[in-house]
């Protein structure tokens, strides 16, 4: 899909506005440590699916983004505030699980290559 320039810049600040609210104005203990890594937002700017990631594991991830999605409709009012635009989109949050398979993929490859390192260490090869 095409992405065009109005929409980019809205995503970028709806990233940034959503980051600053949840910081500032939500107090619940079980989305402390989330980040907001990526917004989408549908091309009628209607809806925005929001990715969150968090340094916890995936069950407190996924506690974080329940908790985030009861909480949708209190950012949605702050959006309201801030942004300046005709309609603020209805926000879903969903879990950004591309950073931990990424650390998980890295952690295969560097196994793999000592491995291969120690076989030719065995083999007598440099």
């Amino acid at each position: 899909m095409r992405e065009y320039p109005r929409k980019l810049r809205i995503n970028t600040q709806l990233q940034r506005e959503i980051a600053a609210l949840i910081q500032e104005n939500l107090t619940d203990p079980r989305i402390a440590g989330v980040s907001v890594t990526h917004v989408e937002s549908a091309p009628d700017l209607r809806n925005a699916t929001v990715l969150v990631s968090s340094l916890k594991g995936d069950d407190e991830l996924a506690i974080a983004v329940k908790a985030l999605n009861g909480a949708a409709a209190v950012l949605r009012r702050g959006l309201g505030n801030v942004l300046k635009l005709r309609r603020v989109p209805e926000l879903r949050f969903k879990a950004d699980t591309q950073l931990r398979t990424a650390d998980r993929l890295n952690s295969l490859i560097r196994d793999a290559v000592s491995g291969d390192t120690d076989n030719a260490r065995e083999r007598g090869d440099s």
